[in-house]
């Protein structure tokens, strides 16, 4: 039994980052669900879905999204807030990761936003992990 979802998701991605596998299975929830999507959106991922039709089967299936080389657009995770030690942040402390080739995903009222889209909206929220 997994008690951090999504630290467990992330460390998933990394470690198949850094074995070269593509594609990535990951236990089934809505929240790691919408995570997966913005980061298909901002571009670590290539694509995303779910497989299975009942609560007990799900599985989100991701793809790695990869350079013009092959290597693995994902280089590195860290994880800020976590169960036992929850961080938040307001919309001016979500600064840039690794000047900018990196980024910051926050959940905030407004559902996972980026750093870069949290100062835009200025929305703050739980500071849930970096990626670069």
């Amino acid at each position: 039994m997994v008690t951090d979802r999504i630290g467990d998701f992330i460390i998933r991605l990394q470690n198949a980052a850094k074995v070269g596998k593509q594609e990535v299975a990951a236990p089934y929830s809505a929240h790691l669900f919408a995570i997966a999507k913005k980061l298909k959106e901002l571009g670590f991922l290539a694509s995303v879905e779910v497989k299975g039709d009942t609560a007990a089967t799900k599985e989100l299936m991701v793809m790695l999204a990869c350079d013009e080389k092959g290597t693995p657009r994902l280089r590195g995770v860290k994880r800020i807030s976590k169960p036992g030690r929850r961080l938040y942040v307001p919309s001016a402390g979500a600064h840039q990761v690794k000047g900018g080739t990196g980024s910051r995903i926050i959940s905030s009222p407004a559902g996972i936003v980026s750093d870069a889209e949290a100062r835009k909206a200025h929305v703050g929220g739980e500071n849930l992990f970096e990626i670069w």
